[in-house]
């Protein structure tokens, strides 16, 4: 391919022309052939966030490159007594650590952005994330002392990042916390399109509607692959807007007349806060937060500028003593009902620093998460108890969703055109669901993968398909231990809230074999010890006898002994109570 001088009067090079004609030579873009441009292959892997609400977090591979979008946590439902979180296994990000180039985070809620910091005390990379989101992530990076040691860079709707073979632009999107964005996400392969967690809101409390311009300019162009937000894919229409809990909040505060408010929201809504203080300024009321992580957003949010907080609204929770109830709101954690939430210690009369009366008005504006609805029901059961009047989302639109519904989920696959979809963030219910719509709308059902976690799928012009499994369990944070509670402990913890246990315990003259102290058999959460004395009695006769045929003085098993203890008490208990306790042998030698 020939090129003459230009029209500057400079070659190519740059020099000046002396008048005669140069000819140059430009190597022509290498176009791939069609047959090997089927080849390129970009792979999937699904670390959390299918087949479960939270937990979110997905790892793309391209050649020899990788990098994660989220890393989320869940929170713990009755299965697991005494875990704290739960947060993805990342031992296959560990084995794969020389590959990674970042992480990228679509926005601060506590399902995308709890797991980072356990994630990044193993593998250290830099943060790609919004405003709002960074501010939240450095309060998380701060409890683990990572503040500093961590690159945080901060990025906007439209802007583009390149981590290796990768280049990612952010997608404005709306949901229940500003700064929200979604991901097109470009490679030799193609274009896949990540929504995140989105709604289409066309009255948004911060004014910007959701990017659909550019998503529609990508599915002009041709996409491989969507990955959307599945949370709502069993509610027919559309989300409502955030705006209409807006005019709700005015009607019950109105409602309350003479009344101390208390209303209930999920920590990270922070349009919801601002609606709130918005109300209670217009009301003349002052405003008190509780909760630890209610508290931090706001604190965040003001002084990023998400919050508008008039001067002198806010004031300290000890100091509303010092105001009447009429000139009161207090918004609270606890809308889902967590045991150790401030309203649920408020409805229990538990709570240090707030006593809840029948002079008090409650709004809980949230939906219960599936599989809380009936810790939430006890809240609200145990305050109308106490003659206090509660007002909860399916009496009155206290609460709107951060998720699209069927129709707006069925307008973004008709805008982005999609080869392949992919449903994510849901229970499988959810993504059961959106696939039926996706078939609704014309993709062929070869062409619709339903994910779960571990799965690793690749993807190219011709096919989509799983190419192995990775671990991606559970791992379960209990106090500042991470991973040392497994399934033996959580089984163990079970039983024990189950069943109760018991506890033999005996000591030996090591020189004699004789037992110089027990057998004491000790019962905890079995049976009432006063009222079954027979039978704990019986218990130490069992073991006495048990001891006393497996104990040789010259020779003994400890490990055979406390088996045989097992399993002779075991049997007793069972056939006198029906009950399984778990059997502790405790044996010691003077």
């Amino acid at each position: 391919m020939s090129n003459y001088n230009k029209p500057n009067g400079r070659n190519t090079y740059g020099k000046r022309n002396s008048g005669k004609r140069y000819i140059t030579y430009r190597k022509a873009p290498y176009k791939r052939p069609a047959s090997q441009k089927a080849k390129e292959s970009v792979r999937i892997a699904f670390l959390g966030g299918m087949n479960e609400i939270g937990k979110n977090m997905t790892l793309y591979e391209y050649k020899n490159d990788m990098f994660i979008v989220d890393c989320g946590l869940a929170f713990p439902d009755s299965d697991l007594p005494g875990v704290d979180v739960v947060i993805p296994d990342f031992t296959f990000v560990e084995n794969n650590a020389d590959k990674l180039r970042g992480i990228i985070i679509t926005h601060g809620h506590e399902d995308h952005i709890g797991g980072l910091a356990f994630l990044l005390k193993k593998v250290n990379v830099p943060i790609y994330a919004t405003k709002l989101t960074i501010g939240l992530i450095k309060g998380k990076l701060e409890e683990h002392n990572l503040l500093g040691k961590v690159k945080l860079v901060e990025i906007k709707p439209r802007d583009n990042i390149t981590l290796g073979e990768f280049n990612i632009e952010m997608i404005h999107v709306n949901h229940s916390i500003p700064d929200a964005v979604g991901l097109a996400i470009r490679c030799g392969a193609g274009v896949i399109i990540q929504t995140g967690d989105f709604k289409i809101d066309t009255t948004p409390v911060d004014g910007d509607m959701i990017d659909l311009n550019r998503f529609a300019d990508y599915g002009r162009k041709g996409v491989l692959a969507l990955l959307s937000d599945s949370t709502n894919a069993e509610r027919p229409g559309y989300t409502m807007s955030e705006k209409s809990v807006g005019d709700s909040f005015e009607t019950l505060f109105r409602k309350a007349k003479n009344r101390r408010i208390v209303v209930a929201t999920f920590a990270s809504n922070i349009h919801r806060v601002q609606q709130i203080i918005d109300v209670a300024e217009s009301r003349n009321r002052k405003v008190a937060v509780l909760g630890r992580s209610l508290e931090n957003l706001v604190s965040v949010g003001s002084e990023l500028g998400y919050l508008n907080v008039p001067d002198g609204i806010l004031i300290d929770i000890n100091m509303i003593r010092n105001y009447p109830d009429d000139k009161l709101v207090i918004i609270t954690t606890g809308s889902q009902g967590e045991p150790m939430s401030a309203l649920t210690k408020m409805a229990f009369a538990d709570h240090k620093k707030v006593s809840l009366t029948p002079n008090d008005y409650v709004i809980i504006s949230a939906t219960p998460i599936p599989g809380n609805e009936k810790m939430v029901g006890n809240v609200v059961n145990e305050l109308m108890k106490r003659g206090i009047e509660v007002i909860y989302e399916k009496m009155y639109d206290v609460h709107v969703s951060g998720h699209a519904c069927q129709e707006e989920l069925k307008l973004m696959m008709g805008i982005v055109k999609p080869k392949y979809f992919i449903p994510a963030h849901g229970e499988q219910k959810h993504l059961q669901k959106h696939a039926g719509l996706a078939r609704a709308m014309g993709i062929d059902n070869e062409n619709i993968y339903i994910a779960d976690n571990g799965d690793m799928v690749e993807l190219t012009e011709d096919r989509i398909k799983k190419v192995k499994t990775v671990d991606a369990g559970e791992v379960y944070v209990d106090g500042i231990g991470v991973g040392d509670v497994g399934n033996i402990v959580i089984n163990d913890r079970k039983k024990l809230s189950k069943d109760g246990i018991i506890i033999v315990v005996a000591t030996f003259d090591s020189s004699s074999g004789y037992i110089v102290s027990g057998p004491d058999v000790v019962s905890r959460g079995f049976v009432y010890v006063k009222e079954n004395e027979e039978l704990m009695a019986q218990a130490r006769d069992l073991s006495c006898q048990v001891i006393n045929n497996c104990f040789d003085g010259k020779y003994h098993d400890w490990n055979y002994i406390k088996t045989k203890l097992r399993d002779e008490l075991s049997r007793l208990m069972y056939e006198k109570t029906k009950r399984s306790p778990m059997i502790l042998p405790i044996l010691m030698e003077i």
